[in-house]
């Protein structure tokens, strides 16, 4: 699957997204193939981890939910909300779960990568993205039902549902970031600067935050960035870390990325 540059609903942005996407979600398959694995749910850590019976843990594809409360910081904004929503829906089918796990069947915790359904082959991640309980992630190669997970995002985002209307998830400016903000972050800022280099894509913004695409994604994108995005705005999604004092995310995927028009002259 190959992405491009397609107009977001509001008009304001161009975004990265995938053909074959769609702005509804009803036309969309979320569900289940034929064969897949059920298992008994022992417990749901968050909105997006749970534990089975045999204490395998799953770590749900295409959502990440706000932390609950871990070391010293506290609940995230939401993040009761989101687990407890999974709770209730598994509730619903006895804490039984239907599981597919992805291509890359483990992430580097350990922790199995699955898309999960009720028994009643309700896509969970799909409602709990539709109910704004969380944000879309698209981690390659695990991206089977990426345009149904958009398009409940997109919904939810519409109505101003959940994390898209508390101001405590809104976009951060990237050139007001500290070495301290690491983690889950949607960022905002100027492209100032593209190269390449060492296996890898470099886009600054703002100087201060700098996305890495490394060479063996690029065939995710129809259209790579160039010069043309230099002085644009982008938004980006994903996991802040912090290496050689400064701040760097990860870039997987298109769909983690949001592009203005060209910069006016």
């Amino acid at each position: 699957m190959r992405c491009s540059l397609k107009k977001a609903p509001a008009g304001a942005f161009f975004v990265l997204a995938c053909s074959a996407w769609s702005a509804s979600a009803l036309a969309l398959d979320c569900g289940p193939p034929a064969k897949t694995e059920t298992a008994h749910v022992r417990y749901v850590h968050d909105g997006d981890t749970l534990v089975l019976d045999n204490d395998r843990k799953i770590r749900v594809i295409g959502i990440n939910t706000p932390e609950l409360a871990r070391k010293d910081k506290p609940n995230e904004p939401l993040s009761i909300r989101a687990r407890d929503r999974l709770r209730q829906l598994l509730f619903t089918s006895k804490n039984r779960v239907r599981l597919l796990y992805g291509e890359q069947r483990k992430d580097r915790y350990g922790r199995y990568l699955a898309n999960i359904w009720s028994t009643n082959n309700r896509n969970l991640t799909e409602q709990l993205l539709a109910e704004g309980l969380g944000w879309h992630i698209a981690i390659t190669p695990n991206i089977r039902y990426l345009e149904c997970y958009q398009a409940a995002e997109v919904n939810a985002r519409k109505t101003k549902r959940g994390v898209w209307g508390n101001p405590a998830w809104k976009a951060r400016k990237a050139g007001k970031l500290t070495l301290r903000d690491t983690g889950f972050q949607r960022v905002l800022g100027q492209v100032t600067r593209i190269n390449h280099g060492g296996g890898a894509t470099w886009i600054e913004l703002d100087n201060r935050l700098t996305l890495k695409l490394v060479d063996s994604d690029r065939h995710w994108f129809k259209k790579l960035p160039g010069p043309d995005w230099k002085g644009r705005q982008l938004e980006v999604r994903g996991w802040l870390y912090q290496t050689r004092g400064k701040l760097r995310v990860n870039v997987h995927h298109p769909a983690t990325l949001t592009l203005t028009k060209a910069p006016a002259n």
